[in-house]
């Protein structure tokens, strides 16, 4: 029997009816979708069917959204991007400290170029002080970047706020939704967001598929060809369309939409259910991440007075993926956890579970009793050595 899935933060498996709709590209549609005849127009007709289920699911427009081979790429498109067209108004850029590895290093390597970064500071659990956002932009700010909702501990920024203040300040306002778009409402009509990220696999779509959200208009924001070739995606990454990964991240962002408000609902009542079985069976045990302000599928727990690693190894039957990066020689404490002020300790005793669309309440009660077991185990053998020793 397989391990019960609680990382769907890590990724989601592809919806079977998202498969199905996929199905077709591989093999009697298999047309270059850059080719005028009729294969390639029957090819083309699927990719822009697809761009406006996407751009449904956001409130876009079909012309603002750029397919890309995931959020990485379109974080990196989003921040270079905008360095380099709007380098001649200034060079100043705000972010936080608990982005994700493709926002946090494309500043870093912005930096070695010459521009000028601010980290804000987030609280103990994770989120910006808008506020704090507003006394870091200076008249050389060109870019605010901040994620909707935390990939590891699962808190959301307020993102309406920080648009807000962008907007005062005419500053280029990027966000990183991989985790938010499908978990919480994602609406663009009501935000002042310019360029959003986008992946297929985090709703149940296909790996290599994702999109940047690119406003064009109120204002319009340009960013220069970030892959240039024979001028596919408008001109900004040139390549051979992927077609039957675009044509599954429609389907699962039409699904998504579809669903909304009851897989939501659903969600939460899991997450809750973990939660309150492993806190009812435990003691030592402290959620990171903002208590309510939070992703309906997301539980970040430290437990104390164990071995995060060799829970982690001893969780042969959860799938669940760790607070901290771990390596065969050394733990490296997660960045996230660091910066809301979690100690070495705690934080490489973190687990992050993630529920999704396929959990069930059965999985859910198995993994609390296997949870609690082995945290118990752990804890009296370590006991048991102080003892001894």
């Amino acid at each position: 029997m397989k391990p019960i899935y609680l990382d769907y933060h890590a990724t989601t498996p592809c919806d079977p009816r998202v498969v199905d709709k996929m199905s077709p590209y591989f093999s009697e549609r298999f047309g270059n979708a850059s080719s005028g005849h009729i294969y390639g127009q029957e090819a083309s007709k699927a990719v822009e069917e697809a761009r406006e289920q996407v751009a449904s699911l956001i409130g876009a427009s079909p012309r603002e959204i750029i397919f890309t081979s995931g959020a990485t790429e379109s974080n990196n498109m989003a921040i270079f991007g905008i360095a380099r067209a709007y380098r001649d108004r200034g060079n100043h850029i705000v972010t936080s400290p608990t982005e994700h590895r493709s926002v946090l290093d494309p500043c870093k390597a912005l930096q070695r170029d010459g521009f000028d970064v601010t980290f804000v500071k987030v609280d103990r659990h994770g989120r910006v002080d808008p506020e704090e956002v507003r006394r870091a932009i200076t008249d050389q700010t060109i870019l605010i970047s901040l994620m909707f909702v935390n990939n590891e501990i699962g808190t959301l920024h307020p993102i309406a706020e920080i648009g807000k203040i962008a907007q005062e300040k005419r500053v280029i306002f990027h966000c990183d939704a991989v985790q938010a778009a499908g978990k919480v409402p994602v609406g663009l009509k009501s935000t002042a967001i310019d360029l959003l990220s986008l992946s297929a696999h985090k709703m149940y779509g296909p790996k290599g598929a994702g999109a940047l959200f690119l406003r064009q208009k109120s204002p319009r924001i340009r960013i220069p060809s970030m892959m240039l070739g024979a001028g596919q995606e408008k001109g900004l990454r040139s390549g051979t369309i992927n077609v039957s990964g675009i044509v599954g991240f429609g389907e699962a962002c039409a699904l998504t939409k579809k669903e909304f408000e009851g897989e939501v609902t659903r969600l939460r009542a899991l997450r809750d259910r973990l939660k309150d079985g492993i806190f009812a069976n435990l003691d030592g045990v402290t959620l990171n991440g903002h208590p309510t302000e939070r992703a309906p599928n997301n539980l970040h727990l430290s437990f104390g007075g164990i071995d995060g690693r060799v829970l982690l190894e001893s969780l042969v039957d959860v799938a669940v993926s760790a607070g901290a990066a771990c390596t065969s020689t050394s733990v490296e404490p997660s960045h996230v956890l660091k910066a809301i002020g979690v100690n070495d300790e705690l934080a490489a005793a973190s687990l992050r579970f993630s529920v999704g669309r396929f959990t069930i309440e059965g999985e859910i009660d198995r993994a609390v009793e296997i949870v609690c077991r082995t945290v118990k185990a752990l804890r009296a053998k370590n006991l048991a050595a102080r003892t001894a020793a």
